[in-house]
């Protein structure tokens, strides 16, 4: 879904000048009209060009109604921030894809609790086996004793506060740790 990371935290993202560049050039070939604004069909094409899919009509009314009434369509100032927006998010979802791989060591497309007890010896040594038992439970949400990289993300973006399992500190940052070349490579 084209804001299917709302509730993710993900950091602010900068566009490199080309990529800025792409994104004006992709607003002004979809303004073939030379409007100033796309229309909700233009903004569709848009993300195409963009990002490779149709969104949906749930995704393009969503835009839509976040656009001011006194104009006809999204602005290139509201498209260039929607598009910041939706980088932003996959490069988020791409940090925990790549953490989840990394824990992921068999490359089974599950994580075990032996998984986690490996990842988390690597990038927090400290923490207690019941601790990271609980984290685990906590992240398997349909308690079959694999994490899957649904539920995985579920809790990257959602979950932090894990049920208050927490007491020597949020584990978001000893996951994020994860995202790091060098911790992910020494799960190896």
């Amino acid at each position: 879904m084209f804001f299917s990371q709302a509730g993710a935290r993900p950091r602010r993202w900068e566009a490199s000048q080309s990529e800025h560049k792409k994104w004006v050039e992709v607003f002004k070939a979809c303004d073939e009209e030379n409007k100033g604004y796309l229309s909700r069909e233009d903004f569709k094409v848009a993300v195409v060009m963009l990002f490779g899919y149709k969104p949906s009509k749930i995704e393009a009314d969503s835009v839509m109604s976040s656009v001011d009434p006194n104009t006809s369509g999204i602005l290139l100032k509201e498209f260039l921030d929607i598009v910041r927006k939706k980088n932003e998010a996959q490069v988020y979802r791409n940090e925990i894809r790549h953490i989840f791989t990394a824990f992921d060591r068999h490359y089974r497309g599950y994580l075990t609790l032996e998984d986690f007890k490996k990842a988390f010896k690597q990038v927090a040594p400290k923490l207690s086996e019941r601790i990271i038992l609980e984290v685990f439970r906590e992240v398997d949400q349909d308690s079959d004793g694999h994490v899957s990289f649904k539920d995985f993300e579920y809790a990257m973006n959602y979950g932090q506060n894990w049920s208050g399992v927490k007491p020597q500190g949020d584990l978001g940052p000893y996951l994020l740790k994860m995202a790091e070349p060098q911790a992910a490579g020494s799960l190896e």
